[in-house]
Formats: structure tokens, sequence, C-alpha cells
């Protein structure tokens, strides 16, 4: 499992939500869809100070991660996150990493 922030994703990150020295938790959460979950969906978080990281990334001064307790969401899966022109926000790509083979 890991995190890929693209160049124009950390730029969005930076400009829309002053994320600069500072941290983005993703979770899961109950109700929405991903294209790999029925039920529930992507969230994010600023959140300065990660407890039990099971994965980070930091690109310009951000760390982007997920924690422990949300790894039932992402096993099995990378997440790239970038950035989608016409939403004017970040979108999210699940990669199979072969973890569930």
């Amino acid at each position: 499992m890991k995190i890929t922030v693209t160049d124009t994703a950390s730029k969005w990150f930076r400009d829309e939500m002053g994320m600069t020295g500072r941290g983005i938790r993703f979770f899961g959460k109950v109700y929405g869809k991903t294209p790999v979950h029925q039920g529930f969906s992507l969230g994010m978080t600023p959140d300065d100070h990660p407890r039990d990281p099971i994965v980070a990334e930091k690109k310009d001064n951000v760390t982007y991660y997920i924690t422990e307790g949300d790894e039932w969401f992402f096993v099995g899966y990378d997440l790239t996150i970038d950035y989608d022109p016409e939403t004017d926000g970040p979108t999210y790509i699940y990669q199979d990493n072969g973890e569930l083979d």
C-alpha cells in the first residue's frame, strides 16, 4: 500500500486548503461509493499529528497519510491523489497492488 501525490494535486492542497507544513489524513467513511467500495467513500481531514500511520507520503512540506485504523479501507490498493480541473478538486485513483491475491 502506498500513497502518491501528483504535482498538480499538491499545488491544489497548498493553494486551496493552505496546506504548508501540515498533514492530511485519508480515511474510509460510511455512505457513498468509490470505484472499489460500495457504501463507503473516501474522506480527508487536516491532521498535523499522525497517530499510528501505516503509510505516508511527504510532498512539498505536506504529509499525506493513512492510519492503522483505516487500513481496512485501503488494503489491496495503492492510492494516487491527482487534480481534476473540471471539478477543481482532488481525484482519487485506486490501483490494485496485489496484496489480496
